[in-house]
C-alpha cells in the first residue's frame, strides 16, 4: 500500500481504536456460517477480518476490510503491509479472543425485523 505518512497514522489510529473497542467488549464480532472471515458493524461500517483460521495454523496474510453500508468505497489493510501489518496482527489475536466461543451465525437469514421493515 503507498500511502503518505498522514494516511498512515490516521489507519494506524483507527485500527487502534477498532482494537480497543474489541477488547473492551464494545464491539461484537460474528463469524458468518460456512465462511472464513470474523466480521462487526460499527458506524455504520462493515468490518470484516479474515481468514479466521489460527495464526498457528497457517501462514495465510491476515487483511481488515472496512466498507461503508452507503457506499461501495472501501479500506483494505493487509497484514504483509510493511506500515501497518503489525497492526492488523493484534487486531487479528484480539478478535480471536474475544470471539472464540461465538457460535457461527447467518447474518443473511431473513428475520421478523428485516421483513416488517420491506413490509412497511
Amino acid at each position: 500500500m503507498s500511502l503518505d505518512a498522514g494516511r498512515i497514522q490516521r489507519l494506524r489510529s483507527l485500527i487502534s481504536k477498532v482494537l480497543e473497542l474489541t477488547v473492551q467488549g464494545k464491539l461484537h464480532w460474528d463469524r458468518q456460517i460456512n465462511s472464513a472471515h470474523r466480521y462487526a458493524r460499527w458506524n455504520n461500517h462493515l468490518l470484516i477480518l479474515g481468514p479466521s483460521d489460527s495464526p498457528s495454523e497457517t501462514k495465510a496474510p491476515r487483511y481488515l476490510f472496512i466498507t461503508p453500508f452507503n457506499s461501495p468505497a472501501c479500506i483494505e489493510i493487509n497484514s504483509n503491509d510493511q506500515e501497518l501489518g503489525s497492526a492488523v496482527l493484534q487486531l487479528v489475536a484480539a478478535v480471536e479472543q474475544a470471539s472464540a466461543a461465538e457460535p457461527p451465525s447467518d447474518p443473511f437469514s431473513l428475520s421478523g425485523d428485516i421483513l416488517d421493515r420491506l413490509e412497511s
